[in-house]
């Protein structure tokens, strides 16, 4: 053995870096190929109709024109997915059946943990602000509306004995069920947000307690996603981001620093790598979907 061999074995970090780099260029979404969408095929745009934000709608930039803007972009990535779910589900082949459950599931974890979040966290904390306790009613009514059918989603894809079993137009119907409230809450949702802007009670521009509310909005939603899972959820909602809408305006939102995000996708979502060929955007694009 000459002496050159001997160096590397007696450090095995040396032996592990090329392998790691190796690893991580073959499981990288960075490689997932990024055609743009066939006006002939479906994409994510459908069934579920993507929110137009309030922002871009009205040119306001009060505090919560922008937090329900914010609000629809992230729902804007949950209804790509609904629907690059619901449009891929039943051309799905038996080889990718696992992964395609590992990215539902991702979806229904994003939606729930959305919610909780929202009921725990946001809503008490807006209430806290405007001082009334009255201004989530519907929303709470229309939470529920959809949640059952939501988790009897969840109770199919972790009930099968095996991938084999899953059967799309089964998740297509069970999707159906719970379509329209879904739908109709997540718009109605950004609605409410903004013409919170109204409210009696709501601060003055550039008070400090406008400053401090709009900093309750920037707070919950840098966390919200986060918290939901560094290595599924925030993998399938940057991935189901298109930042070419709204003539663009969107292209760097969330506000991240370009290396971080690109982080977020390519090393974070290399561990769940196989999951993310069925996302409707890559590298802020809409992308054809892979089982239509």
């Amino acid at each position: 053995m000459n002496e050159e061999r001997r160096r590397l074995l007696n450090r095995p970090i040396l032996l592990a870096i090329p392998i790691l780099i190796g690893l991580f260029i073959t499981r990288s979404p960075l490689l997932m190929t990024s055609t743009a969408p066939a006006p002939s095929k479906p994409w994510a745009d459908a069934p579920l109709k993507l929110i137009t934000t309030p922002q871009y709608e009205t040119g306001s930039t009060d505090l919560f024109t922008t937090g329900a803007t914010h609000m629809a972009l992230l729902h804007n990535s949950i209804f790509r997915g609904y629907n690059s779910i619901y449009q891929q589900a039943p051309n799905v082949k038996d080889v990718d059946k696992y992964d395609f459950i590992g990215y539902a599931l991702t979806w229904y974890k994003f939606v729930k943990s959305h919610h909780d979040d929202e009921e725990v966290s946001l809503f008490t904390k807006v209430e806290d602000v405007l001082d009334d306790k009255t201004i989530w009613d519907e929303t709470h009514k229309e939470h529920a509306a959809f949640l059952p059918g939501l988790a009897e989603f969840e109770k199919y894809l972790t009930s099968l004995r095996s991938p084999k079993d899953f059967s799309g137009t089964e998740l297509q119907r069970i999707m159906n069920s719970f379509q329209e409230p879904f739908e109709m809450h997540f718009h109605s949702e950004i609605s409410t947000i903004a013409n919170l802007a109204k409210h009696p009670n709501a601060p003055k521009p550039d008070s400090p307690e406008a400053a401090n509310a709009s900093l309750t909005f920037k707070t919950w939603g840098k966390s919200t996603v986060t918290k939901a899972g560094t290595f599924d959820v925030v993998p399938f909602f940057l991935l189901n981001l298109d930042g070419t809408v709204e003539n663009g305006m969107w292209a760097n939102w969330p506000p991240i620093p370009a290396p971080i995000k690109w982080g977020l996708v390519n090393i974070g979502g290399a561990y769940h790598n196989r999951w993310w060929k069925f996302s409707s955007c890559a590298g802020g694009k809409p992308r054809q979907l892979y089982a239509v």
